[in-house]
Order: C-alpha cells, then structure tokens, then sequence
C-alpha cells in the first residue's frame, strides 16, 4: 500500500480560472458583501430615526473617501448580483447553456453590471449638483 498523499483536483498550481468560476465566485461574494451592506442600511436607518449623534458620525463616516468607496463597491456588488441572478433564472428555465451563450451571458453582466453602477453614480452625483 502506497502512503504518498493523494493530489488534489483541481490541482493549485496548474488551474487556470476561467469566467465561470470566476462569475460564480463573484456571485457568492456579492451576496455575502450585500448581507454586510444590509446591516450597514439598517444601522444607518435606526441611527437616522433616533436623531442621535451616530447619525451625523455615520453620515460623516460615509461621506468621507473609503465610505463612498464602499458604497461604490456595494452598488457594483448589488448590480451584478442582480444581472447575474437574472442569468441564473434562465438557467433554471435550462435556457441559455450552449458554451458560446454562457460565455456571452457572463461579458454582458459583466459589463452591464458596471454600466448599471456608472450610470447610477452619475445620476445620484449629478443631482446632488
């Protein structure tokens, strides 16, 4: 009997991500990102309603650089959640699996997830003046 460890599949070393697993992944990611943000919305909301100090810190927190950063980063998140979520619905109704459309399926959340957040900053920036 052979004691030598056994190789993982797939193996580290010679696995190259492909858009698939890299979209799955981002997948999981939003929505564990979006879970965060969530708590963030309802801490932010009771801090409003209670008219307390930690409004305005909060406010200030998320007016400042890395706290618009990471709105900027929660509406990606929640954009292609969304985009991608609808590409699963597809899936589901088994439309769309020809390789050639998985492909094509997976560049367009992509950029419409990044379109869809641009546009909105634009707007929200644009009518803040």
């Amino acid at each position: 009997m052979d004691n030598a460890p056994r190789p993982r599949s797939p193996h580290v070393q010679v696995y190259r991500p492909q858009l698939t697993s890299v979209l799955s992944f981002g997948h999981r990611l939003s929505g564990i990102f979006l879970s965060l943000g969530a708590v963030l919305l309802v801490a932010w909301l009771l801090a409003a309603v209670t008219g307390s100090a930690s409004f305005g810190y909060l406010n200030a927190g998320l007016g400042s650089l890395p706290g618009l950063a990471l709105l900027f980063v929660w509406t990606l998140a929640l954009f292609f959640h969304l985009c991608n979520g609808i590409r699963h619905l597809f899936w589901d109704a088994v439309i769309g699996f020809e390789l050639r459309t998985i492909y094509l399926t997976g560049w367009i959340v992509v950029f419409a997830s990044i379109g869809l957040t641009l546009v909105t900053w634009a707007l929200a920036l644009w009518q803040m003046g």
